[in-house]
Order: structure tokens, then sequence, then C-alpha cells
């Protein structure tokens, strides 16, 4: 049968000679490639594929990437680890969109000199294998130029042996140089290509940051007035030297006075109450307008430029929801839902009731030109400079908007991040995350025993969660004082500083955390006396503050690599259920940090904890020492399992410095 016969019975894939080698199993993989994956600029990539193929053949696999758009690959070497498991690392380029793929192939060249060299070491005859690996050597310089083709000629003549004897020809064969040459003039024959995967890349705020959330109108000292954009400014050294990055504001756009919300949630306001700042738009105007008690435009503006000079970012709260009064009420009344009456249903999360906020209606008709006024809303103060947005209750908006309003800002704004603030199912928060936002609020308030906090992170540092899905890790919100900082006093504020500034590369406070504020409405996670409702002005030194802590934390943060990555988290065994115990390990070599925490505020403990000497790089006999990086105080230890004293009334918590070690992965 002719082969162009033969071509056109066989299926299209197989209408030319198919390839031996299977790539399969690619990551960094969101859902098949249906989503990208998420990097951070000049971050390693880390990429691991399964690469085989039939018979004993030496294979090769490379990492192929490059920006979007681009023509030209760069690549990087893959290795074998375990299997046909294998794996290796790129760096991501700036922030943007990037594709990559794996590429295997069979080493023609690699897999004669293999066999030629088993042939050898059992004493065989290879007068006709140096005779193949010749004539492999000349089809190898016909796809090379200049030295590498001249080169590989030369070896196939020596190889040959028409002046040789037998053991130069052999030489010949397994000199190095060979190697190198014939690796180079490789040309990948029969070589498989994965398809191509895409990668988000994203700036560094978006993998590491603390963040520290305060009401501007609080700033001052008078409770009966709001601060101003520069009073507030008065208070950003004092965050800058707590070590903090970014600044998270709440809405400061001006407040709607229908349906205002008195002190303490009350439903009729008095006249000197300022009213929910999430209650947003008024006669002053809406999303695009700053309220007039904190400033101007201008106002802002500056206090951006003073945060910048501190080396603060500042992130604004994008809440997609009006108040009565706001402007898209009269406007557009078809952007929202109303009643058979004709009125304007008001937002409900029973038991809660919101009469001072009206939602958006994402399924209206009109939806087209309420996508493209949220659109200029975002560009607007990207326009001012601010490149961060907290975004309240994504979860309640379709996907496939923030899909295409995420995706749209990226393409001329690849520098900005989106936090989602979605306390909602997990599902749905990682469709949040595949859908374009950077970082997302979790659950972390609500895992406060040693199970729940070992099986919660062991799932976010692992893939496939880890490729896509950043979390934040706020200790406290305006909304949500948890019962662990209500009855636990001043210990439990510091264990869940600890834990959320060591678990997490990036976590947050809101104000009041460093005072260990903690009276909340009775049966309710709700603050008494909430700053949602009220100005309320604070002693910003005042005694009994864990500042020093915070500080402290923030410092050993910036300083430890192992401290700024969401992955390679290891958690030990302990004697106690109380204590957890665990190590952070950096991606690309460094000290590992290993945090113990005693989750029992009310007693101290003496835990032991187990330590896998060897995988740490740790000596197995002869003792070494640690230092506690938030005490000061320097420990001996010896052997596998070691001790630790932590009361919750001096320090809950230890977070030790390991001695540096080659960067062996953990068993």
């Amino acid at each position: 049968m002719s082969v162009p016969r033969l071509r056109r019975l066989l299926p299209p894939p197989y209408s030319h000679r198919p390839s031996r080698v299977v790539v399969d199993a690619v990551f960094p993989s969101v859902d098949g490639g249906r989503h990208p994956a998420k990097a951070i600029a000049g971050d390693p990539v880390f990429v691991r594929a399964h690469v085989f193929a039939d018979g004993h053949d030496v294979l090769r696999a490379v990492a192929r990437y490059r920006r979007l758009g681009e023509k030209r690959w760069s690549e990087t070497p893959l290795t074998l680890a375990t299997g046909d498991e294998w794996e290796g690392w790129f760096t991501a380029g700036a922030p943007g969109e990037m594709e990559f793929t794996v590429e295997g192939w069979v080493d023609r060249f690699a897999t004669w000199r293999a066999d030629l060299e088993k042939r050898i070491t059992a004493e065989w005859d290879v007068s006709a294998e140096l005779l193949d690996g010749a004539a492999l050597l000349r089809r190898l310089a016909g796809h090379a130029k200049g030295d590498t083709a001249r080169g590989l000629k030369r070896f196939a003549t020596r190889i040959e042996g028409a002046r040789g004897s037998y053991t130069e020809r052999v030489e010949a064969a397994l000199d190095p140089l060979l190697a190198a040459l014939a690796q180079a003039a490789d040309p990948r024959e029969g070589a498989t290509n994965y398809r191509h995967l895409r990668l988000v890349v994203e700036p560094q705020r978006a993998r590491f940051g603390a963040w520290y959330e305060f009401f501007p109108r609080s700033a001052g000292t008078d409770p009966t007035r709001s601060a101003t954009f520069a009073e507030a400014a008065a208070r950003l050294p004092d965050i800058a030297a707590m070590g903090f990055d970014v600044i998270y504001l709440p809405p400061i756009h001006p407040i709607g006075t229908t349906a205002r919300k008195g002190r303490n949630n009350a439903l009729v306001a008095q006249p000197d109450d300022p009213g929910s700042p999430w209650g947003i738009g008024s006669l002053e105007g809406g999303h695009m307008a700053v309220h007039p008690d904190l400033g101007t435009l201008e106002d802002f503006d500056r206090f951006l430029e003073q945060a910048a000079g501190h080396g603060l970012d500042v992130a604004l709260d994008l809440a997609l929801q009006c108040s009565p009064d706001h402007p898209w009420v009269t406007e557009h009344p078809e952007w929202f839902r109303h009643r058979p009456d004709g009125s304007i249903r008001y937002a409900e999360n029973p038991p809660k009731q919101y009469q001072d906020i009206y939602p958006l209606n994402f399924e209206t008709e009109d939806w087209a030109a309420l996508w493209l006024e949220i659109r200029k809303v975002v560009d607007f103060w990207i326009g001012h400079g601010v490149n961060i947005f907290r975004v309240d209750n994504p979860h309640t908006k379709p996907f496939r908007f923030w899909h295409w309003l995420i995706a749209g800002v990226h393409e001329t704004h690849p520098e900005v991040i989106f936090l989602a603030e979605a306390f909602t199912r997990p599902k749905v928060q990682q469709a949040l995350a595949k859908f374009g936002f950077s970082q997302s609020y979790t659950y972390f308030t609500w895992r406060n025993t040693k199970a729940q906090i070992e099986q919660f992170f062991t799932e976010l540092t692992q893939r496939p969660l880890a490729d896509y899905f950043r979390p934040n890790l706020f200790a406290n919100t305006p909304d949500i004082l948890h019962a662990y900082l209500q009855e636990g006093g001043k210990p439990a504020f510091l264990v869940r500083l600890v834990l959320a500034a060591t678990l997490g590369p990036s976590y947050g406070i809101y104000s009041g955390f460093e005072f260990c504020e903690n009276v909340a409405v009775e049966g309710t996670e709700e603050y008494l006396d909430s700053e949602k409702y009220e100005i309320k002005p604070r002693d910003w030194d005042a005694p009994g503050n864990i500042k020093p802590t915070i500080t402290r934390l923030n410092f050993l943060r910036r300083e430890y690599a192992a401290l700024q990555f969401n992955h390679r988290v290891w958690f030990l065994p302990t004697n106690d259920d109380h204590v957890v115990a665990c190590i952070k390990r950096p991606p690309l070599g460094g000290p590992d940090v290993l945090v113990v925490v005693n989750l029992d505020v009310t007693s101290a403990r003496d835990a032991w904890f187990g330590l896998p000497l060897e995988s740490l790089g740790l000596p197995l006999e002869a003792p070494f020492l640690v230092e506690d990086a938030l005490s000061g105080v320097t420990q001996s230890w010896a052997g596998e399992w070691n001790h630790v004293r932590l009361d919750p009334e001096v320090m809950p918590a230890a977070v030790f410095i390991l001695p540096e070690r080659a960067n062996e992965e953990p068993a």
C-alpha cells in the first residue's frame, strides 16, 4: 500500500508519524488550562510534568515560556525527579500575561551512548555500535552550523576508526566534549509539545504584604467631627514604623442620609451620626467623589503621595452598592431591583438588614451600561494612583462580570491588584480567584484549633489551590470580632497575630487590634460601639498595646523569605493538642523558620515537638543553637524531639530561625 493512501486511511492525528513521547499532567495548571495559573513578577515558576515513552530511550524535557503575543520562546531544562515526573523552574517576567508549555523528546545520542556504555561494561564488542554512532553524528552535524558541525564530523571520523585503534574509537565515543556538541545539535526529532498554558503575572504585592485597615475619619482627636485626609496622613509614620506595607481605607465617598444608620446599627440616626461609609452616595456625588468632610480629590492625591513617601501602598474599597441618595438611583433606576409598589429593594442578609444600602441589579436589561459605568469608576481611581482594590462582597455579583472587568483592567494596567472580601463557600471563593482576583479573604478567623489550622493551611499551600488562590489572613475586620478574641484577651490577640503573620505571606489587621479591643455586642461577632457607625479617635500609644510585637513580626517577614511565600509549610508532630508547630521553607534557599504557638490562652504549655533533622539539614547527634526571634533567647537543641515552654501571659508563641542549610525538599 502506498504511503499517501495509507495516510488517507489513518485518522487525522496520525497523518504524520506520531511521536513516541507522552507529555502529561503539566503544572501549574488550573482546571486543565481553562483558567490561567498565577505567578509573581521576578519569582520562580515551578513546573512539573509527566514525560515518558515506550521502551528505554533517554528522554529530555524543557519548559518553554514567553510573554503572550511574543514570537520567541525562552526555555529552561527540566530534570527527572522521581518515576517519570520531571521538574524545573523559570523566572516570571513583568506583570502581564505569559504562556508556557513543556516539550519532551527522545535524545538519540544519549540513548545510543547509554546503550554503548552498558555493552562496554558487559565487555561486549561494540564495533558495530560505534559505526551506528558515527552515522548518527553525521546526521546531527547536518542540523548544526559552524564549530558544532565541524566538531561532530571530526568525532564521527575518529569513531569510524580508519586510522585509530579500537580503544581510541571507544575513548572518542565517551568523550564529554562530544556529549556537549551532540546536545547543542539535537534537532529534537519527534518532540511532543503540551498545549499552551496561560500564566497571569502580578506584582510582588499580590504575593506579600502586611495590611493595616483604618477609617480616615477617625484619625483625629475630636469624636464629634470627621478627620480630614491631612489629619489621616499624620497616622502614616506610625503605621509605617510598625512595618506595614498596605493601608486599606474603607469607602471614602459621600454617605447618604436617607435611612442612615445610627450608632450600633440603630435604625434611626441622630443628627450628628456620620453613617456607614458603605452607604455610598449623596447629593455630593457617588463612587467617583470623596466625602467633603475628608477633603477634596486633590487632598486625597496628596494623601497617596505622602503614603508612597513612607513606602505604603493604599488600597481603596470597591463596594458596588448605593445609598438611596446615590445619583445612580435617580439617573439609572433600571439598575436596581424594584418591588411591585415601585420602591427599591434594600440589601438583606437575614437576620441582617441594610436599609441604608441598595444593591445593584446585575441582571438588569441595561447590564452593559452598568458594567461600563463600573469600569469607569475603577479607571477613575487608577487614574488617581490607586493600584489596589479591596472588593466588598464580590460573591454577590456575577463571575463573568469580574472576569470581564479584571481582564480588561489588566490589559492596560497589569499592576493593579484585586482583593476579594468573599466570606462564602469554598468553591465560590476559588471561582473568584480563577476569574481574576489576586487575593481573597479566607476562613482563617474561624480556624482556631490545632486540627483546624493544620488542615486549613495544608490545603491552602498545596496544588492545585496554591497555583491560583492567594489567601490574605485578616485577623479581624470591622465586621468580625471572633469569640476567641472576645474571650481570650491580649494572649488571644498575640496568638492570632503570630499565626496570621507567619502562616500567610499576606495578612492584615483592622485598627484597634493593636490595643486588643475585644468588646462585642452580646452573642454576636459585631463590635460594640462599632466604628462603622461612629467616629472613633484613639490614643495611638495607649499602654498595654502590642505594637512592639507587630513591629517585630513585620520585620521578620521582610527579613526571611520563608515568611514571604504561600507554599512549603510543614506541620510537625507535638505532644500537646494545644500547641501547633510548623516549618516555613523558602523556595530557593535561605534559612527555614520554625513557628510554635500555644493556642491555650489560659495556661502555660510545656510542649515537645519532633524535628526531622536530616531533611532540615540539622545535626543528627551534635547539639545546635537556635534563636527565638521574638524573645531574642538562644537555645541549644539536640536530637529529634525538643522542648519549648510557652506562657500566654508572657508570649504564647516562638519564632525560631533555624541554621541555614542546603535547600533539600522535605521528605
